[in-house]
C-alpha cells in the first residue's frame, strides 16, 4: 500500500469528524450541544457578546440588573454575556518505529490511526472556535478551517519526538498525548510528571494493535525490533507456549499505565486498531467537554 498523504489524512479525519453527531445520538445532552455546532461553549460567564437576559434573583449583585431592560416592566432583569474563553488544546503523536506498524494488511498502522483521530478531535473543537496546536512543532495555536490544514500538513511531517514533549507550554494548559506507550511505564511516567508539574492535564491515548495484546502466532516466529538493525532477531521456537506469559506481562503494562494516569489525575484511553475509531472519538470528546469544567 502507497504512504498516505496528508490529504489523505485530513480526508481521512474530516470524515471521522464530519459523522460524529449521529454517534451520540443515544445522549441527549451531548447531541444538542453538537447540533448546535458550539461544542458546549455557549453558556454564561466573561464575555462581550449579548446571549441572553433572565430575572433577576436575590443572589445577584443589584449592580448586575439591567436597567433599561427592567423599565419595559414590572420585573428585574440581569443582562447575561457569552462566555467567550477561546480554549487550547496541545497534541502529540507519537513518531516511534513502531507505531508504522501493523499486523494485517487490513488494519492502519498505529501512527495512522492516532493521527486521524487527532486531526477528527481537533475538527471538533476549531468548529467551535478553540485552537490546536502541535507540541514543539513550533507552531502557534490555530483555530479555523485554514487552521485545520495547517495542523494536518504538521502533523503529517511531524517525527514526534520525545525532546517535543519538552517544549514551552501555557500552564493549565491542555494536553492529548497519542502513541502506544510500549517505552515502558517508567519512561513515561518521568514525562508525565514533568507535564503535570507545570502544571498541565490530558489525556493519553494508548494505541494497541490487536495482535499486540492477544500474541495470536504459533509455531516458529522471527521478531525482530522496529526501527533499528542493531538489536538481534529473537526467534521463538513454539510462540503458543509464551502466549500465557506474553498475555500476562502486557496486561500488566496496560494496568500500570491506566494507574500511573489515575495517580497523575490525567484521562487514559485504550484503543485497538481494529475497532472503530468512532468509539476512541466519542471517549476523546467525552474527556476533553470534561475537562472543561
Amino acid at each position: 500500500m502507497a504512504a498516505r498523504t496528508a490529504l489523505d489524512l485530513r480526508r481521512s479525519s474530516e470524515s471521522l469528524a464530519a459523522g460524529y453527531p449521529g454517534l451520540l445520538a443515544q445522549a441527549q445532552r451531548v447531541a444538542a450541544i453538537v447540533a448546535q455546532g458550539n461544542h458546549g461553549r455557549r453558556r454564561s460567564g466573561q464575555g462581550e457578546t449579548f446571549w441572553q437576559y433572565r430575572n433577576y434573583d436575590a443572589s445577584d449583585s443589584a449592580s448586575r440588573i439591567d436597567w433599561r431592560r427592567s423599565a419595559r416592566g414590572d420585573q428585574l432583569f440581569v443582562r447575561e454575556t457569552e462566555w467567550e474563553a477561546a480554549n487550547t488544546v496541545w497534541m502529540w503523536r507519537s513518531g516511534d518505529a513502531g507505531m508504522d506498524w501493523r499486523s494485517s494488511d487490513k488494519l492502519p498502522t498505529k501512527k495512522d490511526r492516532a493521527s486521524v483521530l487527532e486531526l477528527a478531535l481537533a475538527s471538533l473543537l476549531m468548529r467551535a472556535g478553540e485552537r490546536c496546536a502541535m507540541i514543539g512543532e513550533s507552531e502557534r495555536p490555530r483555530t479555523g478551517t485554514a487552521g485545520l490544514e495547517k495542523l494536518a500538513a504538521t502533523l503529517f511531517n511531524s517525527a514526534g519526538e520525545p525532546e517535543h514533549l519538552g517544549a514551552k507550554i501555557p500552564a493549565h494548559a491542555r494536553l492529548l498525548i497519542a502513541g502506544d506507550f510500549l517505552e515502558g511505564e517508567a519512561v513515561w511516567r518521568e514525562r508525565i510528571s514533568r507535564l503535570a508539574a507545570r502544571p498541565a492535564k490530558g489525556v493519553l491515548l494508548h494505541i494497541i494493535d490487536p495482535a499486540e495484546e492477544a500474541f495470536p502466532y504459533k509455531g516458529r516466529v522471527k521478531m525482530t525490533f522496529p526501527g533499528s538493525n542493531l538489536i538481534a532477531p529473537l526467534i521463538v521456537g513454539r510462540a503458543e507456549r509464551a502466549q500465557a506469559a506474553y498475555r500476562e506481562k502486557f496486561t500488566a503494562h496496560k494496568a500500570a499505565m491506566a494507574d500511573m494516569a489515575r495517580r497523575l489525575d490525567w484521562t487514559l484511553i485504550t484503543h485497538h486498531t481494529d475497532q472503530p475509531a468512532t468509539a476512541a472519538l466519542t471517549a476523546l470528546y467525552g474527556a476533553f467537554e470534561k475537562g472543561k469544567r
